[in-house]
C-alpha cells in the first residue's frame, strides 16, 4: 500500500503547519521543536516558514532546499505506526526463510 500524499499545507504560528491528506485526513503539525536546528535554522529568517509549499512528491519544501517527509507528518497525525498503515509480503519479502 502506497502512503497518502498531502494536497493542502498552510503554515500557522509558533512554527505549525496545517495539512490535508488524499484519504481526508487533516489537522495541525507542531515543527517548533525543529526550529532553529541544523537546516531549519533558516525558519527563523522572518517569512521563511510562511512559505511552505508541497513538493512534486507530496513533500513540504521551504526555500533553501529544506524539506520534510509527508509520511513521517501522516503517521504523526494519525498517531498510526508505519507497520498500520504499509503491507507487504512479510518479513522475508515473499521469499520462503532458510
Amino acid at each position: 500500500m502506497a502512503m497518502v500524499r498531502p494536497v493542502e499545507v498552510r503554515p500557522l504560528a509558533g512554527y505549525r503547519i496545517w495539512l490535508r491528506y488524499q484519504d481526508g485526513t487533516e489537522g495541525e503539525v507542531d515543527l517548533s521543536h525543529l526550529a532553529g536546528k541544523g537546516v531549519f535554522v533558516s525558519w527563523e529568517k522572518e517569512g521563511v516558514f510562511a512559505k511552505v509549499k508541497l513538493g512534486p512528491h507530496g513533500q513540504l519544501e521551504w526555500p533553501g532546499d529544506v524539506d520534510l517527509c509527508p509520511d513521517a507528518l501522516y503517521l504523526k497525525l494519525t498517531a498510526k505506526r508505519p507497520e498500520d498503515i504499509l503491507t507487504g509480503p512479510g518479513p522475508t519479502g515473499g521469499r520462503s526463510p532458510l
